[in-house]
């Protein structure tokens, strides 16, 4: 059975709002991780430490005050 016009049109709007979406998303999640990355690095990274590293020593911190 063929789509109508109106049905395959609103699919191709839907995938381009979803898709629009998504990289809005990833460019605001990624600048949030910039941004947080640059805040363990500055003031909570010990020496000899990554960021990374910085991180999962402060959820530990986090878990063992709970």
């Amino acid at each position: 059975m063929a789509k109508s016009k109106l049905v395959t049109t609103n699919e191709k709007i839907a995938e381009k709002v979803v898709d629009t979406y998504k990289k809005i998303e990833d460019t605001v999640v990624g600048g949030y991780t910039k941004i947080e990355d640059a805040f363990v690095e500055r003031y909570l990274m010990r020496e000899g430490e990554t960021v990374e590293e910085a991180k999962e020593r402060i959820k530990r911190e986090k878990n063992a005050q709970q």
